[in-house]
């Protein structure tokens, strides 16, 4: 049984500063919520959390919530009773159970239904859980949800439980994204890069040449630190043993026979009225909006660079800066 947090590494202030904030919070017997970008560590930050609190000789308990239907997830996370229901030939203890005096931590919490979310809930609030078919039960469990989505924005739009969020969100520990701590990617790179020689037995690491690792800090990172990883993996598989990786192999599929999607149709004038589908707002908002989301479709197609970006809209450097600070886009990494 694992009796220590998990490994993180990184030396950027805002690192830093999300493990300070785990420190503080880890100790206290509350609920909380692990918001981050997909590919950031929310699972390993839950873990630590989980062994910083006095709960680390107890289980921790993992559940992707996306990864089940809500019937699967509500028999999964509660269980039932034998001849519950058809097909229960046996009870099922639920990871709820499973938890009991432990943490539990919930993946992708934003996807589960209203109904998973009743009965979170009354787990959280009351620490009563019943099994299918079975009677009401207390537990001591100490949740942790984690999730990509902006939980305030789906719990005003009725889309998430707003009573469970104020009992989830007694802190919040929000992670920040590899572009927001670029002095992490050489060490996380070179921590990758030696776990991939050893699994491929050479003998030693060489490195990175200046050109790749000038590659690693040019890139957005889009899919953080889950995509460095994969990213430097493969270069490595693929470089010479002998000497340093020359070049970053940020795309996989690139290729000249990658089959090309087909175009959507753009929206046409109506031929018959000649006149353009209205939308909601005046001609200036229209114009904002289109302006702003073809800012950020071209930011996410050249990933995060802006100098390509920039040539790829036929623009100045310095007027797509512009442009994205007009926007508040201006945040968008290079």
């Amino acid at each position: 049984m694992q009796t220590n947090p998990p490994p993180l590494l990184g030396e950027s202030p805002a690192f830093h500063a999300v493990l300070a904030h785990v420190s503080r919070v880890a100790p206290l017997e509350r609920p909380l919520l692990v918001i981050g970008e997909r590919g950031t560590g929310k699972e390993l930050i839950a873990a630590r959390l989980h062994y910083l609190s006095r709960r680390w000789d107890r289980p921790f308990v993992k559940v992707n919530c996306a990864a089940l239907t809500e019937s699967l997830l509500d028999s999964e996370l509660f269980g039932h009773e034998a001849g519950a229901f058809t097909g229960a030939i046996r009870r099922q203890i639920g990871r709820v159970e499973q938890a009991d005096g432990g943490t539990l931590f919930l993946d992708e919490i934003a996807t589960a239904s209203a109904a998973v979310q009743e009965k979170l809930l009354r787990a959280v609030e009351y620490g009563e859980i019943e099994r299918v078919g079975g009677r009401t039960q207390t537990v001591d469990v100490r949740v942790i949800g984690a999730t990509n989505a902006d939980l305030p924005a789906l719990a005003e739009a009725g889309q998430f439980r707003a009573d469970l969020l104020d009992r989830l969100a007694f802190d919040v520990v929000t992670l920040p994204p590899l572009r927001a701590r670029r002095e992490d990617i050489p060490v996380l790179a070179e921590h990758f890069a030696l776990g991939m020689v050893r699994e491929l037995e050479r003998s030693l690491f060489p490195g990175f040449t200046p050109r790749a690792l000038q590659q690693l800090l040019d890139h957005g990172w889009p899919g953080n630190v889950r995509e460095l990883r994969n990213a430097v993996e493969r270069s490595v598989a693929a470089s010479d043993p002998e000497g340093p990786v020359e070049e970053i192999l940020l795309d996989p599929f690139a290729s000249a026979w990658r089959p090309e999607a087909p175009m959507a149709p753009a929206p046409s004038p109506d031929v018959a009225t000649n006149e353009v589908p209205v939308t909601a707002g005046g001609f200036q908002e229209q114009v904002r909006r289109f302006e702003s989301g073809l800012l950020e479709t071209a930011l996410e197609r050249n990933r995060f660079n802006q100098r390509q970006t920039a040539e790829a809209l036929g623009l100045g450097y310095h007027q797509l800066r512009g442009l994205l600070k007009k926007h508040g886009l201006i945040g968008k990494p290079e």
